[in-house]
């Protein structure tokens, strides 16, 4: 009988909640701010809150984070929603800040009426400096002690444009000595004279984070509010806005991020990346983004089961890239289809093969029976990779040298006989004799070869740009080495090559996962063309940065 899988602590939390009749069901909201394309920190965050409704009753909203007017466009918002299906999930509500917008003014309306919130005329710096520290008290502002008409009077011209940005903002009137920095009068509104993506020019005053977040979860219900561990420090005041305008009591409750080496996750620095051109863009298949990672040939699958495998905390830590690679070649080994391409080819000639002839090969299509076969063109003239011959044999080669048997994957055996080279003494062709009797299949040659190889017929390969993609960065925590964290990226983590291609990868779609056998996962590039095929390396058949063990 196999161990069921232990339940972190949200799990428990609900069960718990559940059991005790707080909640008959709940709901969770993933709520991203469209200034940006999803990242695999979001991925963690997506597998969780959905992942949550799908084991227990309830549902998941998708809301929009939409209340910074100058950072925001509807091309995120329509990137985010492609990931979040892409990963298999589907959200009950689809939602935005910005819906709220009337209810959270007539909010800060109420905290004014109240005698809990106040315009404020100084500047970011004067606010700063009346904070006080850690272990000092802040003081209060002047404006601290307006009366509640004369704020409402102020706080109805902020939201009919009559000051400048940054001249006013409203704050809560809360206590500037209190040991949470965060709760010394908090900013609740600033004036910011935007074009929204959504509401136009109908505002010219936004609700901060701290005081959209909570409302908007409150609004929706949600019982359970996921946050990353940054947020603790916040949670006193989420709770202080809810207990305040006595709406309904979402809590909130944090996990740690999990970063993935030799990449970044923050959205500054991957928009720094696309910006300065070091990366093709926001997909670029180097970027830790999950279109990126779309485009490289990573299943929704895989990075499902990464997430899973990862789980979640309240430490923070660094998950090995490595383990990603292994759950998507986990997924691919068993779903992606088999097929030849030549990255570094060396042309083979059969000099006892007739002249002009194609034999229709079968081949296996995919990791099993179940896939079927292919008909693979066999001739002449084919193309081998170069690393598959050597003049010199090293010990225990079982591959092409001079005088050594070969088996053609799914075709013949053949013997090398001779080789040509160029004036720089580059091998230029082998030559070899096949053996007819020794065809795959019905083989009856009595010939024992220990080496298999791929190849493509010479005659109907198609050429093909092969996109070689490695780790962005050289090291393993860029972010947090010293000086700029670009003058870490891995010069080598794009390498593209000319390829030939079996005529088969001619009918490739950008939903189709291929083993190019002995060589990798690949898949076809969205630029790709009928002028000019390109396909990307998903990743290699092994783990290529395993860390060598030092002889002696």
């Amino acid at each position: 009988m196999s161990e069921e899988k232990s339940l972190n602590f949200l799990e428990e939390i609900i069960e718990t909640d559940l059991a005790d009749g707080k909640y008959t069901s709940i709901v969770t909201r993933f709520p991203p701010e469209p200034n940006g394309y999803l990242h695999m920190g979001h991925a963690t965050s997506i597998c969780l809150n959905f992942g949550l409704t799908n084991k227990y009753p309830g549902y998941t909203n998708l809301r929009f984070d939409d209340t910074n007017p100058v950072a925001e466009d509807t091309e995120f918002v329509e990137s985010i929603k492609e990931d979040i299906k892409w990963l298999g999930f589907e959200w009950k509500h689809e939602l935005y800040a910005s819906d709220y917008f009337d209810t959270m003014y007539e909010y800060a309306v109420t905290l004014i009426n109240k005698g809990l919130a106040y315009v404020e005329d100084a500047t970011a710096e004067e606010i700063a400096k009346l904070k006080g520290t850690p272990t000092e008290p802040g003081k209060d502002s002047a404006a601290r002690s307006r009366s509640v008409a004369e704020n409402l009077d102020l706080f109805t011209r902020m939201k009919n444009g009559e000051f400048a940005d940054g001249t006013k903002t409203l704050r809560a009137k809360i206590d500037m000595a209190h040991t949470n920095m965060l709760m010394r009068d908090p900013l609740i509104y600033r004036i910011k004279h935007a074009h929204h993506h959504r509401t136009g020019d109908k505002w010219c005053i936004y609700p901060m984070y701290d005081f959209a977040h909570g409302q908007s979860d409150s609004i929706e219900n949600i019982t359970h509010s996921i946050c990353t561990l940054e947020f603790i420090p916040h949670r006193e005041l989420y709770d202080w806005f809810i207990e305040k305008l006595e709406i309904y009591p979402s809590h909130q409750y944090e996990f740690a991020r999990r970063n993935l080496s030799y990449t970044v996750m923050s959205k500054r620095k991957l928009k720094q990346l696309v910006e300065e051109k070091h990366v093709a863009g926001w997909d670029d298949p180097r970027m830790p983004t999950i279109s990126g990672m779309r485009r490289r040939g990573f299943t929704p699958q895989s990075i499902r089961t990464f997430c899973d495998k990862v789980g979640i905390a309240k430490r923070e830590n660094i998950i090995d890239f490595s383990l990603l690679e292994f759950c998507l070649r986990e997924d691919l080994n068993n779903t992606a289809l088999r097929t030849m391409a030549v990255l570094d080819p060396l042309k083979l000639i059969i000099t006892n093969y007739e002249d002009g002839k194609t034999e229709e090969l079968q081949s296996e299509n995919g990791p099993d029976e179940a896939y079927g076969t292919r008909t693979v063109p066999f001739s002449k003239e084919l193309w081998i990779e170069r690393e598959d011959f050597m003049e010199v044999p090293a010990k225990k080669w079982f591959r092409f040298a001079p005088g050594a048997s070969v088996r053609l994957k799914s075709a013949y055996i053949l013997r090398c006989d001779t080789f040509d080279k160029d004036e720089s003494g580059k091998v230029t062709a082998i030559h070899c004799t096949y053996f007819p009797e020794s065809k795959s299949g019905s083989d009856t040659s009595g010939i024992a070869v220990k080496g298999t190889i791929h190849w493509v017929s010479a005659t109907h390969a198609a050429m093909a740009q092969v996109n070689m993609y490695d780790r962005l960065f050289k090291v393993e925590n860029p972010g947090s080495e010293e000086g700029d964290f670009k003058d870490y990226i891995n010069p080598d983590s794009l390498h593209i090559v000319q390829a030939f291609i079996e005529p088969s990868l001619l009918k490739a779609t950008l939903s189709d996962h291929f083993q190019f056998l002995r060589k990798g996962y690949f898949c076809l590039d969205k630029e790709s063309t009928a002028e000019k095929i390109i396909f990307n390396r998903t990743v290699t058949l092994k783990d290529a940065w395993v860390k060598e063990v030092k002889k002696g």
